[in-house]
């Protein structure tokens, strides 16, 4: 393209229309390489997207599941760097779905429009050419059209000039004959002076037209295709520079997805690894003595008892005892009990078996602070009905508070049972009953005591608790004075305001009137009975029913208990 195209209408004189097909090609041959360079953009964006989301995929496949065995492993400095690095992994899927579209939008779209204003552009300069070639080529046309007549009425005019002096040197011929030969003589003569005239016309016009053709017209449309075609190598070239910026834009935050992998794997600690599978896995059991020699060269000691070594553990010398409940088991060499798990966990080492006592004892004291909140819910909800009779009977919750009740004694008792296996792992003397309110002392204050002292201190020959327990010993919910409670409460602190939607008369004992549009301070949400309770000063407050308020809790008090 560094062929001026201003120069190509010297060839043009006598090949032009070769010239025009040649330009036509080479325009096309361009716009095809322009869009091959989109369909290779292209398919790069689409390897781009597929390489990101095999990055995903594979990311997703290792990350930990919740509540699974793998979630636990993921405590190991480690893990945690190999969990980091699936998390950058991810991130760096991220930057090549950016470039795949960045790319998309800023050279394929961009190209795809460009191309198609390119053929446009095109077919009209190409158009105007194949117009002015046709043009030119119809002035030819009727210069030798002109030319040709011009021609022919010479020729007729000489035969007739030649004819007519034949006939007038006949002395044979009459004088009308003659007179006849002249005048046509003379038609022809000027026919043919008419037809040079015509002739001179045309050849000044196709002169002229000529002229404009090869100076004028022919050299702007070349120059138009030269800047046409200048124009899309730059495109090009700007396309491809674009390309390897939006691959360097993203390099920084690849470069910094690679440093919190090398920052992960700096983080790595072994002994910090190395202490948690020790905590994980310890044991408990103190190192077993010296096994005493036997003497078997005097007869007198080669008894059964004391060639077995079964035998003599059986009897309880005391070099062979050990500590916790492994008695006359030579640790480490412990079998695991292939069986079902005990209810104690005596078949874990004594360290195990405090941490799953410790973590099942927590476990029932979370459901049994979930039934206390549902039996205070039950609660509150039937002093409402007691106060408020049409809103519902007292008496159809009182199964429910029933069963609410002995759920809790179930739980209960599983727990100090739990507590008692706990507090025997740990050396302590068990005292059922104080070692109940160690455990759960937050459950003093809501359930009375309920279990006979003398079944809390029976206990088993070897130290652990019987689960023998009579009927007489189950828990008798006593009732309690609601009102009372509320007397002896101080003021709730507000939690939040609520705006009245609608007029609410408070006829009734405990509810409180509203009026729509006032705006109270609620100091205790809805716990599922249908009613909040509110305050619209010191002295003033009581429940309305929650469907008549719109209540704006206070974020910092979100969560309060404002009920115990």
């Amino acid at each position: 393209m560094n062929i001026c195209f201003l120069h190509l209408h010297l060839l043009v004189l006598s090949k032009h229309k070769d010239q025009f097909d040649n330009l036509e090609k080479h325009t096309q041959w361009g716009i095809d390489i322009l869009e091959k360079y989109i369909k290779f953009v292209k398919e790069r964006t689409e390897i781009e997207l597929s390489y990101a989301k095999q990055l995903r995929n594979l990311s997703k496949k290792y990350q930990p599941k919740k509540n699974s065995k793998d979630e636990e492993e993921y405590r190991y400095t480690a893990c945690q760097a190999f969990l980091s690095t699936l998390n950058e992994t991810n991130d760096y899927a991220g930057q090549h779905e950016v470039i795949s579209e960045t790319m998309t939008s800023q050279i394929t779209v961009e190209l795809a429009r460009y191309v198609q204003e390119l053929k446009q552009e095109r077919k009209s300069y190409f158009h105007d050419g194949r117009k002015a070639q046709q043009h030119i080529e119809t002035c030819w046309k009727q210069l030798e059209s002109s030319k040709r007549r011009f021609e022919r009425d010479c020729k007729e005019a000489d035969r007739a000039q030649q004819y007519f002096e034949k006939m007038d040197a006949d002395i044979n011929v009459t004088k009308a004959d003659v007179e006849k030969a002249r005048q046509q003589a003379q038609i022809r003569h000027q026919m043919a002076e008419d037809s040079k005239a015509d002739y001179s016309s045309i050849l000044q016009k196709f002169n002229h037209e000529q002229h404009a053709y090869y100076h004028t017209h022919i050299p702007s449309i070349f120059q138009k295709i030269q800047e046409m075609e200048e124009k899309r190598i730059v495109k090009i070239g700007k396309s491809l520079k674009k390309y390897a910026e939006l691959d360097q834009e993203v390099i920084p935050i690849i470069g910094k997805c690679l440093d919190g992998i090398v920052k992960a794997a700096d983080s790595i600690d072994q002994k910090n690894d190395s202490q948690l599978v020790i905590e994980a896995y310890k044991s408990g059991f103190e190192p077993p003595g010296d096994i005493e020699f036997e003497d078997y060269t005097q007869p007198m000691k080669r008894t059964v008892s004391d060639n077995s070594l079964s035998n003599s553990r059986g009897e309880g010398k005391p070099e062979l005892k050990f500590g916790g409940k492994s008695k006359g088991k030579l640790w480490p060499f412990i079998k695991k009990n292939k069986g079902a798990t005990p209810e104690d966990f005596s078949n874990l080492p004594p360290e195990q078996r405090r941490k799953r006592l410790q973590q099942k004892v927590d476990e029932l004291n979370k459901e049994m602070q979930k039934e206390m909140d549902q039996r205070d819910a039950i609660t509150k909800m039937k002093d409402v009905y007691l106060k408020n009779p049409q809103m519902g009977d007292p008496a159809s919750l009182d199964h429910k508070l029933t069963e609410v009740n002995q759920n809790i004694e179930k739980l209960r008792l599983e727990a100090q049972k739990f507590e008692a296996w706990l507090a025997e792992v740990e050396g302590i003397l068990p005292a059922r009953g104080e070692q109940a309110r160690r455990q759960s002392g937050m459950y003093d204050t809501q359930n009375p005591p309920a279990i006979n002292s003398c079944a809390q201190d029976r206990e088993s020959p070897d130290g652990s608790y019987t689960e023998e327990q009579s009927q007489e010993s189950e828990v008798k919910v006593l009732a309690t004075d609601f009102d009372d409670e509320f007397d002896d409460e101080e003021p709730l602190p507000a939690i939040g305001t609520c705006k009245a939607l609608y007029t609410f008369e408070g006829q009734n004992e405990g509810t409180i009137s509203v009026v729509e549009g006032e705006t109270l301070h609620v100091i205790e949400e809805d716990k599922g009975d249908g009613w909040t309770r509110i305050r619209r000063s010191e002295d003033e407050e009581g429940y309305v029913p929650t469907s008549y308020v719109e209540v704006y809790l206070d974020k910092n008090a979100k969560g309060a208990k404002t009920y115990i």
